[in-house]
């Protein structure tokens, strides 16, 4: 299935809404329990893009949208700005193909050159599928949150996992350089 990486645009939204909404209503990667309209996949978007994370499309030959990644904040507080979280969606008929590897390495890429110093994935349900998916790519698991969420009837597990981007915690980062910058009025 050859795919095609780019920055996600507005006009993307229907497709990351409903592969987002997919699996909201299907699966345990997001905690989320109603889908989000349209309009809140909009702000998040624009939340997360007017920070200048990256936010990434994987696109099939005939233009269709096979799932999307983001980095964000992983808290808000100036002290945290060197760390990400990933975030990656794919649609159905796009698992199992290797494109949530694509889209991940394309996010790690970018956000090392951003300047972000590590990045986190917090895993819903322990999915053994995105658990490998990054220990493929570097990541170290670092904790496991028991019974962290409810959903399905069931108790999940939260796994937390880190990989270190760039000199990580080895130099100093530049202040003045994003991400350093990003919480500068």
């Amino acid at each position: 299935m050859p795919t095609l990486l780019r920055d996600a645009l507005p006009s993307d939204l229907p497709a990351i809404t409903e592969i987002y909404r997919e699996s909201v209503l299907n699966g345990t990667s997001s905690y989320e329990i109603l889908p989000p309209t349209e309009a809140e996949m909009a702000a998040r978007f624009s939340a997360i893009r007017d920070k200048f994370y990256p936010y990434i499309a994987a696109v099939a030959e005939d233009g269709s949208l096979l799932g999307y990644a983001y980095a964000s904040a992983f808290r808000t507080r100036p002290a945290y700005r060197w760390l990400v979280e990933d975030s990656i969606y794919l649609g159905k008929e796009a698992r199992g193909k290797g494109i949530g590897k694509l889209l991940l390495g394309e996010l790690i890429s970018r956000c090392t050159v951003a300047g972000f110093r590590q990045m986190t994935a917090v895993i819903g349900g322990a999915s053994p599928a995105s658990i490998g998916l990054h220990r493929s790519l570097g990541f170290e698991e670092i904790g496991l949150m028991k019974g962290a969420g409810y959903k399905h009837r069931h108790w999940l597990d939260t796994m937390l996992m880190q990989r270190t981007l760039g000199d990580g915690n080895e130099t100093h980062p530049d202040p003045e350089a994003y991400p350093g910058t990003l919480f500068k009025g």
